[in-house]
């Protein structure tokens, strides 16, 4: 590249990184858990409206899940299913961000030679390598909550009575990890592109302020760039979404919609058309700004504060 184009320089460059921190490894982890469970608590109400909209049988729309939701279950129907993923969520994106800030760290050190700063494709890859290895945490535990999420009875008419007895059911029937094909390229070119995005936009906001600090970004920016990062993200990888909410709501012992993305593409195809692959999209877009926004900014600020 040219010395007239020069490449990007992203917040990674502009700061020291220590090759070999544990601490800075815990940190990592600890304020990904936090800005998981910040995720969970702002976005489960929208994605609970998102996978009653992906595996309904019959054609409905956002307001008509939330009309019937709040008719038949209460405000608290928003939030079945929560503890598993205030838990889990945590723990899959303290993964997302700790593998991502380790990648960071050995492009760092494999480029000590050449050059300080990493390329948009090792950023990307940084990215990838945090959601595929997440995936693994991620598939089950969506897995469970979106059988909580669709239950629509109550007390004994519940085939799951909490997260605990869906776990068990799920491990008996040897389908505990349905859905991890779909999960795992969802998370890998999904947080290839979330953590892409938010980088480069948190360098462009030091570079055109001279003398700013990653810490002294406002909070309100952070959620900004946050939330261009979620939303990217989805935009990125909706339909494969709607393909693993499906097979993770389907039968466990005679699926309708087969065992395979490309099988469970083709019959969604071949029953709704396109359109099936985008069934829960806004609420998907409208969940994605405050749940993401709120995910960075807890996530930047429990750094400063552990620091």
């Amino acid at each position: 590249m040219s010395e007239e184009f020069p490449a990007p320089q992203l917040i990674d460059d502009l700061e020291q990184h220590p090759q070999h921190d544990n601490a800075r490894v815990v940190k990592d982890l600890l304020a990904g858990t936090l800005g998981g469970m910040a995720q969970v608590l702002v976005g489960q109400p929208f994605d609970t409206t998102k996978v009653r909209l992906q595996t309904s049988s019959t054609p409905t729309t956002a307001m008509e899940v939330v009309r019937r939701l709040l008719a038949n279950e209460g405000p608290r129907g928003f939030y079945k299913g929560t503890l598993t993923p205030l838990i889990g969520v945590g723990v899959c994106v303290s993964l997302q961000f700790g593998v991502n800030e380790a990648m960071k760290r050995f492009f760092h050190q494999r480029n000590a030679n050449q050059s300080s700063i990493l390329s948009l494709p090792q950023y990307y890859t940084c990215g990838v390598t945090g959601g595929l290895v997440n995936s693994f945490l991620a598939s089950p535990i969506e897995h469970v909550r979106i059988r909580l999420q669709t239950q629509t009875g109550s007390g004994s008419n519940v085939e799951y009575k909490g997260p605990l007895e869906c776990i068990k059911k799920l491990k008996n029937n040897k389908g505990l990890m349905r859905g991890l094909s779909p999960t795992m390229l969802r998370e890998a070119h999904g947080c290839g592109t979330y953590f892409l995005v938010y980088e480069a936009l948190v360098a462009n906001q030091i570079s055109n302020n001279d003398g700013l600090e990653r810490r002294d970004i406002p909070t309100w920016k952070l959620c900004f760039f946050g939330a261009l990062s979620g939303t990217a993200l989805w935009l990125m990888v909706y339909p494969m979404d709607v393909i693993k909410s499906v097979m993770q709501t389907d039968n466990l012992q005679k699926p309708k919609f087969g065992n395979s993305i490309s099988s469970v593409a083709k019959t969604l195809y071949a029953k709704e058309g396109i359109g099936a692959f985008f069934k829960g999209f806004g609420p998907t877009m409208l969940r994605a700004a405050p749940a993401n926004g709120a995910t960075f900014a807890t996530f930047e600020l429990a750094m400063r504060m552990l620091d």
